[in-house]
Order: structure tokens, then C-alpha cells, then sequence
């Protein structure tokens, strides 16, 4: 896999919870630690998304920020 994004998160798929149109997939990336996606209903099924398949989380963004209380 080659793409430009630079933050890609190697996880597992936890949990996929699809709806009419988007479905959820939870990842978790180390123990403890996960991302949530929404993503198309097509594309879960053209990637074959399923409960232990390992898959990126690409975040490509051009603002990231923080906050402190």
C-alpha cells in the first residue's frame, strides 16, 4: 500500500456495526486503544471489513489541534 496520507494506524478490527447506509468499525490499535471510522456500506463490503481482519485507519488532515484545561 502506498498513499500520502502520513498518519495510518495498523489495528484490528474489533466490531463492525453496519446501518442503512454508513457503518461503524471499531479498530483497536494497541491494547485498550481504539479508533472508531464511519464509512460507507459499499465500502465495507468491497473491503471485506470483518471482526479480526487487520486494516489502516488513514487520517489525512490538514489542522490538527489541542486543547488543555
Amino acid at each position: 500500500m502506498q498513499i500520502s496520507a502520513r498518519n495510518a494506524l495498523k489495528g484490528t478490527v474489533k466490531a463492525v456495526e453496519p446501518g442503512a447506509v454508513n457503518t461503524e468499525v471499531i479498530l483497536e490499535i494497541a491494547p485498550g486503544v481504539e479508533v472508531v471510522a464511519i464509512i460507507t456500506k459499499e465500502s465495507a463490503e468491497k473491503l471485506g471489513v470483518a471482526v479480526g481482519k487487520e486494516v489502516y485507519a488513514v487520517v489525512k488532515s490538514s489542522d490538527v489541534m489541542i486543547a488543555v484545561e
